[in-house]
């Protein structure tokens, strides 16, 4: 990674950057003033669809060869990394290392220049809408606004996780990072303080509370848009944060109307599995073909890169995960706490397949793909195990987009599902009458085990001081989320440790930490050049792993 201290040619402050104040020109570095853009036929729409189109199949921080740049998605991995839940095999082509090894992730270093640039572009294009729809947008610019006002919520919502030393319910003074709206003139952005979790969240919900009003009666065409359910779900989101149990249970059970929950069927499916919007999706991105993500670099700066192990390697070769040696694959424990009956277990390739004979493990590999033949000779070619592979996530279009990689990723990720609701109910209900958020909680729980028993995830490492409800609550969260950007938000929504060094483990050597409390590493550091211009603006603490494995914890 290059350090960027010596860098001079970064904007004065990226909050600069981020700022949508009407004052500046449209766009920034041109010559149109914004009443001019706001007269201009279609301009309205043009500034909403560049915040919807643009969260993913797009480089933002780089020239679009980098493989870690396609947008939100790719924190997902990043983020989830940091964490225990994402094992990463092999620490070779550099991408999402850092995020693993907890290495180079100092305010000096490009890895935190990375989050800031991202975010805090998508915050202008929101602030740039939010500003030319005014304070009482005109019928024609409601839905923009509303648009606008939802995704700055979740954009800084993400921010405030990733930031903040601990979650607002527990401390409401905690600092996130400088909030820069539609209202900020640039000479304030060098005395811009980080907003604590109070102010933030005050922020989040004002945001929410318009996107409510301005999209009560919209009609999306697709769920690449949010509606009014979506708020619904962001608010549940945030009330959660905030520790407002009622709140939190009453939005997520409205957010869950005209949805259904992923059977089986639709969990599991070979064709469609978590890369077509279903009954369950809420709110979705999707690469499409002509994104720059997907064009250049034979579309190996994708979610589907990474993702996806279903990749011909004799008519595409392409891919991370399927053929370049650095699939993502599920922690070993998390996968052996899954029961045999519980059939989200059928999304990762068993441990056992790395003990049998080659004949035999393309045999048991048969269970997961119709092509086991390149999975074994990828994890053979490439020396990394077959056990954990992840089936999750498969690529676009059936057989086409497997021997097609601009066609297999060019995929959906989910950003908000049902199930999410249905959790978030059980777990509010639950820390305001455990009784309720139990018989919540095992309902969801016997439509993916149904023998499942309430309290079986019981053992030294979830009978922690949260209790067995919040446990098990969790527990679900990370099996039923896992890759989809909510393992390491958990980890400190919960204050929960990290435990990667155990007997039989599938972490890598050198990087199996055990840490019994939320660890540091996981407050991330605002890029330096935003404390060096603006002077109000506090930082956390370099991120510093451990200097060796951790002693093998005992389950």
């Amino acid at each position: 990674m290059k350090n960027i201290v010596k860098i001079s040619l970064i904007i004065l402050s990226l909050s600069v950057f981020a700022t949508g104040c009407i004052k500046e020109t449209f766009p920034q570095g041109g010559s149109a003033t914004a009443s001019q853009v706001s007269a201009a036929p279609g301009a309205f729409d043009g500034f909403v669809d560049a915040i919807t189109a643009r969260l993913c199949g797009y480089p933002t921080y780089g020239g679009g060869t980098n493989a870690y740049d396609f947008g939100i998605p790719s924190f997902f991995i990043r983020w989830d990394s940091m964490g225990q839940d994402l094992v990463q095999p092999k620490m070779t082509n550099g991408w999402f290392d850092s995020w693993y090894c907890i290495d180079h992730l100092g305010p000096t270093w490009a890895n935190s220049q990375f989050a800031w640039t991202i975010y805090y572009a998508h915050i202008k294009a929101c602030n740039d809408v939010i500003s030319l729809a005014g304070e009482e947008p005109e019928a024609d610019k409601i839905v923009g606004a509303g648009l606008a006002r939802f995704y700055r919520a979740y954009l800084y919502m993400d921010l405030a996780q990733m930031f903040a030393t601990k979650p607002c319910y527990l401390d409401p003074s905690a600092e996130t990072v400088p909030i820069v709206d539609e209202t900020k003139a640039p000479k304030e952005l060098a005395d811009n303080p980080r907003a604590t979790n109070e102010e933030m969240y005050a922020m989040i919900i004002n945001d929410l509370d318009k996107a409510e009003t301005y999209l009560a009666n919209y009609k999306r065409a697709d769920k690449y848009l949010p509606d009014v359910s979506c708020v619904y779900g962001m608010k549940a989101r945030a009330y959660l944060l905030m520790g407002d149990w009622a709140k939190a249970r009453d939005y997520a059970k409205r957010a869950q109307a005209g949805y259904n929950i992923m059977d089986e069927a639709a969990y599991t499916s070979r064709e469609t599995g978590f890369n077509t919007p279903n009954a369950s999706w809420m709110l979705a991105l999707t690469f499409k073909s002509d994104n720059p993500c997907i064009q250049n670099n034979d579309a190996d700066s994708s979610w589907g890169s990474w993702m996806c192990m279903e990749i011909n390697p004799n008519t595409s070769g392409c891919g991370y995960a399927a053929n370049y040696g650095r699939p993502i694959l599920i922690d070993r424990h998390l996968y052996e706490t899954v029961p045999a009956t519980d059939w989200r277990k059928k999304c990762y390739a068993d441990f056992a397949i790395d003990e049998m004979s080659e004949e035999d493990a393309l045999a048991a590999l048969e269970a997961y793909t119709a092509h086991p033949d390149w999975i074994l000779s990828s994890a053979i070619n490439n020396e990394y195990p077959v056990g954990g592979v992840n089936f999750k996530f498969r690529p676009a279009g059936g057989e086409a987009g497997r021997d097609n990689q601009y066609i297999g990723f060019t995929m959906a990720v989910p950003l908000m599902r049902v199930e999410e609701m249905v959790l978030i109910e059980a777990e509010a209900a639950g820390r305001m009458n455990e009784a309720e958020g139990v018989a919540l909680l095992t309902s969801f729980a016997k439509t993916r085990d149904a023998d499942y028993e309430y309290g079986t995830h019981t053992d030294a490492y979830y009978n922690t001081a949260s209790g067995t409800f919040i446990n098990e609550v969790w527990w679900q969260r990370r099996i039923e989320f896992w890759g989809e950007g909510m393992a390491t938000k958990d980890i400190k929504r919960l204050q929960k440790g990290v435990i990667r060094s155990y007997p039989g483990t599938n972490h890598v050597e050198t990087y199996r930490y055990n840490v019994e409390k939320t660890p540091d590493w996981m407050n991330l550091c605002i890029v330096q050049t935003e404390t060096n211009y603006n002077f109000s603006c506090t930082n956390n603490p370099e991120p510093v792993a451990p200097s060796a494995d951790s002693p093998e914890y005992t389950w």
